[in-house]
């Protein structure tokens, strides 16, 4: 049954149009403007964006959506950036965003995809990893081998390695599963030593998050110490308080105070004084009184002690 109804050369024709059609997008496609374009390193397997435009849409739409990682719901432009940045390492846009994590403002690439991305590259010949000692003397170990070379690139990261970076019992994935930490530790040192040209500078976000922040300090506090009130001048007139305080210090006598005090009270009623003003006021006054007392009954007139209140 085969070859029936159709001829060799019309089954060469139909073929040749085919791969004419197939040569002619590809050409269509590279004749669009650079400017515009978003391009990977191999074929997507999903959906492809060809240009900004595209890719914007595609951004605000997972932006938008439970796909999108915490970090970037809400935020199409880093969602834009992400997908642009995996592209350039051969991820699609969907593992791009998976992918791809901003750890204290610098891109980095989760462990997995970056093994992901090794194993992928043609240059890779096998990753290896496994695991020596228990306990304190566990050790991850990774092996990585590039086609061509004579020998491996192989990074332990032990326990004790992980004690002197103080992350060994560490809140969180350190101290609930140290075994992983460890592994991914030296599989981000073997995979950036082997294959530098596949990871294009990026480190695993598991090593990225495990460095401490600069934390700018505050600015220090300058706390200035309010001036002790003192009695007003002989010439500050220029509000009730002070002429109260004044009135005071020029009292001369038991009687001129008692007078004051009467005036106080007054003032105060009248909303001039507040209460606590009042307060220092009478304060004021008993230890004016003290004072005069203590002179062994000398008293001395001054007659201006109650205009000072009442002017």
């Amino acid at each position: 049954m085969e070859g029936v109804g159709r001829s060799p050369s019309s089954t060469d024709a139909t073929t040749t149009r085919n791969a004419g059609r197939r040569a002619g997008n590809f050409t269509t496609q590279k004749g669009r403007e650079m400017s515009t374009e978003i391009t990977t390193q191999r074929a997507a397997t999903g959906l492809a964006l060809q240009t900004f435009d595209d890719a914007y849409r595609f951004s605000k739409m997972v932006s938008a959506s439970e796909f999108a990682p915490k970090d970037f719901r809400g935020k199409p432009e880093s969602c834009l950036l992400a997908i642009q940045h995996g592209s350039e390492v051969g991820l699609s846009p969907m593992q791009s965003l998976q992918s791809i994590a901003v750890i204290n403002g610098r891109p980095t690439i989760w462990g997995d995809a970056a093994l992901a991305l090794v194993q992928s590259s043609p240059v890779c010949e096998y990753v290896r990893e496994y695991t020596e000692g228990e306990g304190e003397n566990l050790t991850a170990v990774c092996e990585a081998k590039r086609k061509g070379y004579p020998q491996p690139t192989v990074v332990r990261f032990s326990m004790a390695d992980a004690k002197r970076a103080g992350l060994a019992g560490k809140t969180g994935p350190w101290s609930q599963y140290p075994g992983r930490m460890l592994t991914l530790r030296a599989r981000g040192f073997a995979l950036r030593n082997a294959f530098a040209d596949a990871l294009r500078g990026l480190i695993t976000a598991e090593e990225a998050q495990d460095y401490p922040v600069a934390v700018t300090p505050p600015e220090p506090v300058v706390v200035r110490q309010e001036k002790p009130q003192v009695l007003a001048p002989r010439d500050a007139t220029e509000d009730p308080m002070g002429k109260a305080r004044l009135a005071v210090s020029k009292a001369g006598t038991i009687d001129a105070l008692d007078k004051l005090r009467t005036l106080v009270q007054l003032r105060t009623s009248e909303g001039t004084f507040t209460q606590a003003q009042h307060d220092e006021l009478v304060t004021l006054m008993h230890h004016k009184a003290e004072m005069l007392i203590g002179d062994n009954g000398q008293e001395f007139t001054h007659e201006a002690a109650e205009h000072e209140v009442t002017a």
